[in-house]
């Protein structure tokens, strides 16, 4: 086994996929709380906001891991990963804060932005930086 795997980068998305299920497991039990049978997506504002709070975290969890990887491969992996553990942190602010009150997922929100923007400024450094070495002989950094 190499000793260059991205170890951290793994241990980060398994982090994330978990986390993602246990978000998926909340909804089963708000579903269970309000009696809300699938594929009823509509009950009680609690099911929804958890729900919808769900369906966000999806929606954007490809884009995470992408800019995860890019980051951690094309330029740092230590810094990468801890974008990472910010946007899980963030992400769970925004599920728990929305489950509360819609208004109350902001906080969550701008952090998980502010994560998504470090990780995706690192991997457009990484790929210029890369790119730049590879093809012209150079460095960015």
């Amino acid at each position: 086994m190499s000793s260059d795997l991205p170890v951290f980068l793994a241990a980060v998305s398994l982090l994330s996929a978990l986390h993602l299920a246990f978000q998926a497991r909340r909804v089963g039990w708000s579903r269970m709380k309000h009696k809300i049978m699938p594929p009823t997506v509509t009950g009680p504002p609690e099911f929804e906001r958890t729900f919808r709070a769900h369906q966000n975290s999806v929606e954007m969890y490809s884009i995470f891991l992408v800019v995860l990887w890019i980051s951690g491969i094309f330029c740092n992996e230590v810094l990468a990963s801890l974008g990472g553990l910010l946007y899980i942190v963030s992400r769970e602010m925004y599920f728990t804060g929305y489950i509360r009150e819609s208004k109350k997922r902001l906080p969550g929100f701008f952090s998980v932005l502010f994560a998504l923007l470090f990780l995706t400024v690192m991997a457009t450094i990484g790929i210029i930086n890369s790119f730049m070495n590879k093809y012209l002989n150079t460095r960015l950094l």
